[in-house]
């Protein structure tokens, strides 16, 4: 896929992302996109050849903007129970800001519409784990996190929590606060998480 993304790419992916969150993946063609941008459909073809480069694109954006801010916000002197707060509240924070990105994530069919699709989407959840595994792992070494399951199995369980709230909140129509109940949610799994001290 296209390593780096030009303005005007950029602003097409974003109309795209407008219309996912509006009108869902079946909402998303070429005509519907070049009426938002008010181009013409060629203008758009121009960019990309098909509603499922487009997707892949914004799907790739989000990885590398991911990757990037993680990078960043994550510090080698903080603790790995701050380490985990931030990693997940820069996402929630994200997130709140650019609401399309979960909707590229979490719409219903666009698994289906293409296997290049499938792989985009696995490749946000490596960078997920590339982030988080490390924090898990110096958790565990400190003994600040549990040992009793292994790392893996606690990644898996800490993955699939914070799945379970953006996609309740992309049903929810974004309706709720995000940060708000990402960071109650990020409380509980520290809760369950962190070594029990007698």
């Amino acid at each position: 896929m296209i390593a780096t993304i030009s303005d005007r790419q950029f602003e097409i992916i974003e109309a795209a992302g407008k219309i996912l969150t509006t009108s869902g993946i079946s909402g998303l063609t070429i005509k519907n996109l070049a009426k938002e941008m008010k181009f013409s459909e060629s203008a758009i073809y121009r960019h990309f050849t098909s509603k499922e480069e487009i997707i892949i694109a914004l799907l790739e954006y989000l990885v590398k903007n991911m990757d990037e801010r993680y990078s960043n916000a994550i510090s080698i002197e903080q603790s790995p129970e701050e380490k985990f707060k931030t990693l997940f509240q820069n996402q929630f924070s994200f997130f709140k800001k650019n609401p399309h990105f979960v909707v590229a994530v979490f719409s219903d069919g666009l698994m289906e519409e293409s296997q290049r699709i499938n792989e985009t989407i696995l490749k946000i959840m490596a960078v997920k784990m590339k982030h988080l595994m490390p924090i898990i792992l110096e958790g565990q070494q400190k003994k600040i996190f549990t040992n009793s399951i292994t790392s893996e199995e606690l990644i898996h369980i800490v993955m699939g929590t914070f799945r379970l709230q953006m996609f309740k909140w992309r049903v929810a129509n974004f309706q709720f606060d995000i940060s708000r109940n990402g960071d109650n949610m990020i409380q509980a799994v520290l809760t369950l998480i962190k070594t029990k001290t007698l």
